[in-house]
């Protein structure tokens, strides 16, 4: 009998892969959404409603609506800024803390998150939170490493037609997305460039 794990889950295409490597690891998924971090919004609401969709018409799992504290992510994640460990720190906190707290709530015994999806993301942080936390909390983590599979979940999204942001989610990160997407694009321009001059210079 699959033993009831809830997956704390960050959007729709980063809960793809998770979902499958838990159902194939013995483990009957339930979808917990809190995710206060995501701004403005419109896009958080659109995330959430990408994820509940998929869920209910191609993976058949529920999802648990879980508290989005905004107020606390202003009061205990905003101040750190563009301090990106310091913030992204703060802010799996409040989320796993949350989820901790609706795992325990609901009688689960396992928790996971897919976090750990996205090479994006501060891997040994989140898994070190959820350990301290699922551990507070009497639950047991569930740990793995999904980074590997972040190409295919990546395709396989794109296949589906979800819909995928292009930012973590918080407005700080938005703001390093763009800057990091200029400098990516300046660098493009200057090797086209610089290729030219050669191609020019070698006659």
């Amino acid at each position: 009998m699959a033993t009831p794990l809830l997956l704390h889950a960050c959007c729709g295409p980063c809960s793809l892969e998770p979902l499958r490597l838990l159902k194939e690891d013995g483990f009957a998924p339930t979808i917990c959404w809190t995710n206060p971090n995501i701004q403005p919004v419109a896009e958080h609401d659109l995330r959430l409603r990408t994820l509940q969709t998929w869920a209910q018409d191609v993976a058949h799992v529920p999802v648990v609506v879980a508290g989005d504290d905004r107020a606390a992510w202003e009061r205990g994640v905003a101040p750190a800024a563009f301090d990106r460990e310091r913030r992204c720190r703060a802010c799996y906190a409040l989320r796993l803390a949350e989820a901790c707290r609706v795992a325990k709530d609901l009688g689960f015994g396992h928790i996971s998150t897919t976090l750990a999806v996205s090479p994006y993301q501060l891997f040994d942080v989140c898994c070190e939170l959820l350990v301290s936390l699922a551990r507070a909390n009497g639950l047991e983590p569930v740990v793995r490493d999904y980074r590997p599979y972040y190409p295919q979940a990546t395709r396989e999204s794109r296949e589906l037609g979800m819909y995928r942001q292009n930012y973590c989610g918080c407005r700080f990160s938005a703001a390093e997305a763009t800057i990091e997407r200029h400098e990516a694009r300046d660098a493009r321009k200057r090797a086209k460039r610089e290729k030219a001059r050669q191609r020019h210079a070698n006659g």
